[in-house]
């Protein structure tokens, strides 16, 4: 738990856009130098040519010669939630802990973050926004013989820094077995060295990034979405007058959208559940979910195929398995091959809210996954990959047409942004917070619920509660 002070600097950089080395547009400019100047290069190949990865003979099992990175092998579901349903799938099994870290430090009275322009061959445009450090184990173990990842000694063992942040959080639970990353954000006040693709920005400045299509990477977002403005027991008159039609803060002055933002974090008291109802309700719905997973061997996966290239259900939607060739210049390792798990479509990944009890509220499902340690996690109020797809067939999951089909001035967010590269090719979401007028006219299924903005950050604090798609988009929100 972070204190008072650290969280009003927190708090103040996240209204600060101004940095102490680059203007938004000097970030801009030096972004695409070096997104430009690198020697990347991405390529299907068929999977025989794939090195030092190899089909095992019995299970047909994905698998690297080392036995370490990840495995893709089958898995068959069945569970009654939300309905009765039984499939089989291919999945990516990777039970090793990875670390996502952050450093931050003061300049100026202000706190900024370390990030790298990072080329990972599954983002849509190779290079993104990324933590400090982004590393499986296997990768700072140094399974591959390369080099050791920059900025690993601030993290390893005993942090070298006072933590801010500091979570075990889920990746995507629908692609992933059991998948688990250390997420870290820590404060130093010794000098570190900024080396090549790597620059200082503040909490506001990767706000205002956060606009852009495929900017911010995943694993950069769900870092940030831990971070905690307030603990209840510290809030102070200080920090918001509820008689002003407009709030002061820092010299801002928070007005619409963000001073509801700002209101739904500081007014614990009007928040339509307490915290111990809504614990009661998650519970209930784990509770009375039932769920078997079974680990299968790929081969056995019915109605998925595999030829030369790939691994793909017989309908050709959801996702195949693909195998990429690697060469990039900057990297650990020069050049690899990989299995990817490549997408066919562009999802979706949404919240509605609403004001009620004069504060606005998000609407949360309690999403079921096959790959969460506790097979229900919270989520947005609509994930819905091949979107397109799933609306013309009028499969889509409740609360869909409310983003699809948007009117403008609802919209009080919307950009797409890429899911993890390391894994996944070309695989985007349109993240949207989309408002609603009415929500006492909504008909809202047990299995969701409406929460407060402070309420979603007092979840995010714990693990496997909030999922990796609702604390992509929460990191989004701002207060400017």
């Amino acid at each position: 738990m972070s204190s008072p002070s650290i969280q009003r600097k927190l708090l103040q950089s996240a209204l600060t856009t101004h940095g102490a080395f680059l203007s938004e547009e000097q970030f801009v400019k030096w972004f695409y130098e070096k997104s430009n100047n690198c020697s990347y290069l991405v390529k299907q190949i068929p999977f025989s040519e794939l090195n030092d990865w190899f089909f095992d003979k019995a299970t047909g099992n994905l698998v690297h010669s080392s036995g370490r990175f990840f495995t893709i092998h089958g898995i068959s579901v069945k569970t009654n939630y939300p309905k009765v349903l039984s499939w089989e799938q291919p999945i990516i099994s990777q039970p090793e802990i990875g670390i996502l870290g952050i450093i931050t430090k003061s300049f100026n009275g202000i706190l900024h973050f370390l990030m790298q322009a990072k080329m990972e061959p599954g983002n849509v445009n190779l290079v993104q926004l990324s933590p400090t450090l982004q590393a499986t184990k296997s990768n700072y173990s140094q399974v591959h013989k390369g080099k050791l990842p920059l900025y690993f000694e601030f993290f390893e063992d005993r942090p070298k820094g006072k933590i801010i942040v500091d979570q075990l959080q889920s990746e995507q639970g629908a692609r992933y077995l059991n998948k688990r990353n250390r997420n870290m954000i820590l404060l130093v006040e010794d000098d570190v060295e900024v080396h090549e693709d790597f620059c200082w920005l503040t909490l506001g400045q990767l706000k205002q990034l956060l606009r852009y299509d495929n900017l911010v990477n995943m694993d950069s977002r769900t870092v940030l979405s831990g971070i905690q403005y307030v603990e209840w027991a510290h809030r102070s008159d200080m920090y918001y007058d509820e008689g002003m039609s407009s709030i002061e803060l820092f010299d801002r002055q928070l007005e619409g959208f963000q001073r509801e933002l700002y209101l739904s974090l500081m007014k614990r008291d009007n928040a339509l559940h307490q915290f111990e109802d809504i614990i009661s309700w998650f519970t209930h719905v784990k509770s009375n979910c039932e769920i078997q997973v079974k680990s299968i061997p790929l081969n056995k996966v019915h109605q998925w195929h595999k030829n030369e290239y790939e691994i793909y259900h017989e309908s050709h939607h959801y996702f195949s398995v693909i195998a990429v060739a690697v060469n990039a210049n900057n990297r650990e390792v020069p050049s690899w091959t990989q299995p990817l798990l490549k997408h066919f479509s562009y999802g979706i990944v949404g919240f509605l809210v609403a004001t009620i009890n004069g504060v606005l509220h998000f609407l949360v499902e309690a999403r079921m996954c096959p790959g969460y340690r506790d097979f229900i996690e919270m989520g947005p109020t609509v994930s819905c990959s091949e979107a397109e797809y799933r609306m013309q067939s009028k499969i889509a999951p409740p609360f869909t047409e409310y983003f699809y089909n948007a009117d403008e001035e609802t919209i009080r967010f919307s950009a797409t942004l890429s899911e993890e590269g390391g894994r996944f090719y070309h695989f985007q979401n349109k993240y949207m917070v989309v408002a609603i007028d009415s929500p006492d006219r909504l008909k809202v299924p047990n299995n969701y619920i409406w929460m407060t903005y402070g309420q979603l950050l007092d979840f995010i604090k714990h693990t496997n509660y909030i999922n990796v798609e609702a604390r992509s988009l929460i990191s989004c929100l701002s207060f400017l």
